[in-house]
């Protein structure tokens, strides 16, 4: 019934694999577009493990201790959430070596590993569901998932079958055969065998069954007891945290409460920041919460409406004052910008690290990193979030010792100190 220790200690960063890096390490059969083009919904660039095994020490330097990889199994587009197989890597990717190798060289460096896992739905060139649409009501998979009528329109009309938002390309899986769910548990299964520190679950909340995810967390938990299991739930997540089923999840109520205050054109009060903050971290709630500020569902931080650099810097503080795990989206930390998906993914500009290496948001970061992992009170300490109107504080206590962050806004832009 317990979270993994290792969590609150941790600090994630997440990478988008096709745009993180491309290494000639490994050379995947195909076209891709050039590394500077502009991001769309189909275009592929390329990344690849290889790429970011070389890069290892990079996150490493940041002060990163874990990484959340968005999926890497086989899947035909570039953001992998429609999966053709997910007991193969994804050709343009790598190989099964290359995953490997991955893990082995980033737990030498003391960086954990965790999947992203997408098991509401797959993918139209999935086997079952290609089966359904070869075969008919034949198909020996007819009850892998809920189709409404025959023959299945896949690719023209509405689809009569359900599937993730009504996209027809994501069908989604009857959790209520007991074959699809030992195949999603297996898959679970086989990976944490292979080395991986826990699963990040998309969509959790659309399997709509405890049982499901109390059986998912029993067979993980029984190969990894200390694999942190992390559900992106976006509204109340008091349901899967329980002790029976997540670990944690990914905090944005959090985050929109951040966007809210310092970045919207049309601000909430300092008394409604200070509010949504601490129901977004209330006392005696089990696990550990994974605490963004960006995503590669969300605009990136410095493209909001009313960014600027002390804006930024604030936020960032916040996020590494509250209790949690701390993650940082790649290239956030120097700077990236980029707007609504797919823009929020463009490439990592590796030819221009050294110049942005020298803005003050990345030596900001590594000095957030540094002093959260030199003083345990940011990791274990109480939390008290205190406003008088025009200003707030945010202290943390463990024992006799306190580190406060101090927020005023006698001016345009916020000033805060941390003490």
């Amino acid at each position: 019934m317990n979270a993994p220790a290792w969590v609150k200690d941790a600090i994630f960063y997440q990478i988008f694999p096709d745009r993180f890096c491309r290494s000639p390490k490994y050379s995947a059969v195909g076209k891709f577009v050039q590394w500077e083009s502009k991001p769309t919904r189909t275009n592929m660039f390329g990344g690849n493990l290889a790429g970011i095994t070389d890069k290892l020490k990079y996150i490493a330097d940041l002060g990163a201790t874990a990484i959340y990889l968005c999926p890497i199994f086989k899947s035909n587009s570039n953001h992998r959430y429609h999966t053709v197989d997910y007991f193969e890597i994804d050709p343009v990717l790598g190989t099964l070596k290359d995953f490997d190798n991955l893990v082995k060289k980033a737990h030498a460096l003391g960086l954990r590993v965790i999947l992203d896992g997408v098991f509401n739905h797959c993918s139209r060139g999935f086997f079952q569901f290609n089966s359904l649409m070869e075969l008919g009501e034949d198909s020996p998979y007819v009850d892998w998932f809920h189709v409404h009528s025959w023959p299945i329109h896949a690719y023209s009309g509405k689809p009569n079958y359900e599937c993730w938002w009504n996209y027809p390309a994501l069908p989604k899986f009857n959790t209520d055969c007991a074959d699809v769910r030992e195949y999603l548990f297996s898959v679970a299964e086989y990976w944490a065998k292979r080395g991986i520190d826990g699963w990040r679950l998309d969509v959790p909340n659309e399997i709509d069954d405890d049982s499901f995810w109390q059986e998912f967390r029993r067979r993980v938990k029984a190969i990894n007891p200390e694999a942190y299991i992390v559900g992106e739930i976006w509204d109340n997540p008091e349901r899967w945290l329980k002790g029976d089923q997540f670990d944690g999840v990914m905090n944005y109520p959090f985050r929109k409460a951040v966007m809210q205050y310092l970045f919207d054109e049309n601000p909430i009060s300092t008394g409604e920041f200070c509010e949504k903050v601490r129901s977004a971290f209330p006392e005696n709630r089990f696990g550990t919460p994974m605490n963004l500020l960006g995503s590669h569902d969300t605009t990136r931080i410095a493209s909001q409406p009313r960014t600027s650099p002390e804006r930024i810097r604030l936020a960032l503080a916040l996020l590494f004052f509250m209790p949690g795990a701390p993650c940082i989206y790649y290239g956030d930390e120097i700077g990236m910008e980029g707007g609504k998906d797919p823009d929020c993914r463009r490439t990592f500009p590796w030819d221009q690290l050294k110049a942005r290496k020298a803005l003050p948001i990345y030596k900001f970061i590594r000095e957030l990193t540094r002093m959260r992992h030199e003083n345990p009170v940011l990791r274990d300490g109480k939390v008290e979030i205190e406003s008088d109107g025009a200003g707030f504080s945010v202290t943390r206590t463990l024992g006799k010792k306190k580190m406060a962050l101090a927020v005023s806004f006698a001016g345009a832009e916020p000033a805060f100190e941390i003490q």
